[in-house]
């Protein structure tokens, strides 16, 4: 299963990309996160759907000093996970 989410609120430039990409990597899921121009989160993320639902909750949850608005989520056609690999951050120096 491949999921794309949007995360709105105060989560750039206090740690989320690397909290969810921890929160990913401990779980198993491949994928990537970035920032996003508007100033969200955008993920994609590959697994099973239990695994999905646990990053789904911590994306809710947000890191320490965050603040989650929304989580958007869409479903994506399993084609789109079939380049995906460990889970990294993308654009992060």
């Amino acid at each position: 299963m491949v999921c794309h989410y949007l995360v709105k609120g105060r989560v750039q430039g206090v740690g989320f990309r690397w909290f969810v990409q921890r929160e990913a990597a401990e779980i198993g899921l491949k994928g990537w996160v970035r920032n996003t121009d508007e100033g969200h989160v955008e993920i994609v993320a590959a697994g099973d759907p239990e695994d999905l639902t646990e990053l789904k909750e911590a994306l809710r949850k947000g890191s320490r000093g965050s603040r989650v608005d929304a989580v958007i989520e869409h479903q994506l056609d399993e084609s789109e996970g079939a380049n995906l690999g460990e889970f990294n951050i993308e654009g992060a120096w």
